[in-house]
Order: structure tokens, then C-alpha cells, then sequence
């Protein structure tokens, strides 16, 4: 794979991510519009702004991923995958023994 294909890659998949954050955000405006607009019919308590919170709080940390201020993103994955990889790995060669002298 040369540099180019590799840049390729990592650019749709980036946008892939970009893609699915914005059906994201199209999908909270839509369903918490729904829920305003039933619970202003129903005239009763105001309940609405408790899913819009909540959601929100997801919508968010969705956000975050994208702009790379979370510890738990591509770097850290990849860190953890190396991390692993390396523990799977058999030791190239035995460790040295210790005469007694």
C-alpha cells in the first residue's frame, strides 16, 4: 500500500465518522423537536428538556471524538492494539541465566 492509498484511507474513513456525527445531530434536532411539540399539546409539566439534556451529553462526547479531545480515541486505540500485540509476542530470545560464581 503506498503512502497515497494510505492517506486515501484515512480520509474516508474520517469522513465516514464526519458522516454519521451530522445523521447524528440531524436525528436529536428531529426527534427532540417531536418530543417539545408533544409535550406543549399534551399541556402538561415540562418534561421535554430532560432527553434534550440527556442526548445532548451524547451528542457531545460524539462531537469530541471527531475533534480529538478524548483520551479515548484512534491514538489511544492503536497505543492499546501495539500494547497487546506486544504481550502476544514470544520473547526472540531466552532470557540470560545467572551462573553462581
Amino acid at each position: 500500500m503506498t503512502e497515497h492509498d494510505e492517506q486515501y484511507r484515512l480520509a474516508r474513513q474520517r469522513v465516514h465518522r464526519l458522516r454519521g456525527f451530522y445523521v447524528h445531530v440531524i436525528v436529536y434536532l428531529a426527534v427532540n423537536a417531536l418530543l417539545l411539540a408533544i409535550n406543549l399539546l399534551t399541556r402538561g409539566p415540562l418534561w421535554f428538556y430532560w432527553p434534550l439534556f440527556g442526548w445532548g451529553i451524547g451528542l457531545v462526547a460524539h462531537g469530541l471524538t471527531l475533534s480529538g479531545l478524548t483520551f479515548l480515541g484512534p491514538q489511544w486505540e492503536e497505543r492499546k492494539i501495539r500494547e497487546y500485540m506486544n504481550r502476544q509476542k514470544p520473547p526472540s530470545a531466552p532470557p540470560p541465566t545467572t551462573e553462581a560464581r
